[in-house]
């Protein structure tokens, strides 16, 4: 499929949504009061970050701050930790640590970043298997493959920072926001660059069937036009934006024609790599002509989302996890 009829094909299931929906635009035929309600599902993560659904249909959080992996129940918002004893974000940095979190076949693994000696740390940067009750064990040294191989784009990191990560034919695809590029890690160490990037800062992933959809926060400052939300189905597929409009885009996720994307919010002004402005994010979702409406607004720096039938999750930098009728 080339990435025009990619784009047609993305915005018709859309377009036909929509128009299901009637005028309250958004895939549900919910009425317009209860779309953006939210409730607040926990609080007192440390530093949560990335999420994902298990099999179990458990929600599981990174908590960067103190390298742990958290298992909260999207019902009763009830928590317990699945695994500990990743590499922690160093406080002086900000940053990293724990970043995301997937399951493979059952198994699930951590991307860890910033925890290297080059920046202060002791540990490796890279794919981490975690298993409950045993010691995180590194699958994919992702830091010292990248100095070996340097990004086309200028960096100050030269171990990259590590985002997001998504199943990918028995491996995984991670994004590197700093080095501006996707990479494939297999299970086995290896790591490839998947696609190279111009300056747009990858975060986000989502896959649905063949196709990857990938969130771009956009170069410092963040402007709203560069938030924005690719789609492509091989290395060598020319990258269609399907969405564009919201500032600091961190996640992107789909639920049959349902095409969401997560802005952390207005760009705060500080070192690049830093945070929105607190209550300034919003979750939106996409309309059959690629603009965004927000669904929610005035989020607490959020990280990550993730969908449960008519719900939204939304983790937070704060460590609270809200729960947002879509």
């Amino acid at each position: 499929m080339t990435a025009r009829r990619l784009l047609v094909a993305l915005a018709a299931g859309l377009a036909v949504l929509s128009a299901a929906a009637g005028p309250a635009f958004g895939g549900t035929t919910q009425t317009t009061e209860h779309r953006g309600a939210r409730s607040l599902l926990t609080s007192g993560l440390s530093n949560g970050f990335g999420s994902t659904v298990g099999p179990d249909g458990m929600l599981y959080v990174t908590e960067s701050a103190v390298g742990r992996v958290t298992r909260v129940d999207p019902h009763s918002g009830a928590v317990s930790t699945f695994a500990s004893g990743l590499p922690v974000m160093n406080p002086a940095i900000g940053i990293g640590g724990a970043m995301d979190v997937a399951f493979l076949d059952g198994t699930a693994y951590a991307i860890v970043t910033l925890v290297d000696p080059l920046v202060g740390g002791s540990s490796a940067d890279g794919l981490y298997r975690i298993t409950p009750g045993r010691p995180p064990v590194l699958v994919a040294d992702i830091g010292a493959w990248a100095l070996t191989h340097p990004p086309a784009t200028p960096f100050d990191v030269p171990t990259g920072v590590l985002y997001a990560m998504e199943p990918w034919r028995g491996g995984f695809l991670v994004t590197d926001g700093h080095h501006n590029r996707l990479l494939d890690v297999r299970l086995d160490g290896t790591v490839t660059e998947y696609r190279a990037f111009p300056n747009v800062v990858p975060t986000g992933l989502e896959r649905q069937g063949g196709t990857i959809l990938m969130a771009q926060a956009g170069p410092v400052p963040h402007q709203p036009q560069d938030g924005r939300v690719l789609a492509f189905r091989s290395q060598t597929d020319p990258a269609s934006v399907v969405a564009s409009g919201a500032p600091l885009l961190v996640d992107v996720e789909r639920s049959g024609h349902r095409l969401y994307a997560l802005s952390q919010g207005d760009y705060s002004g500080d070192p690049a790599g830093s945070p929105a402005l607190p209550d300034t994010g919003t979750l939106q979702q996409v309309a059959p002509d690629g603009s965004m409406r927000p669904v929610a607004t005035a989020l607490d720096r959020p990280t990550s989302l993730e969908l449960i039938g008519r719900s939204g999750y939304v983790t937070t930098l704060d460590g609270e996890i809200w729960r947002i009728q879509l």
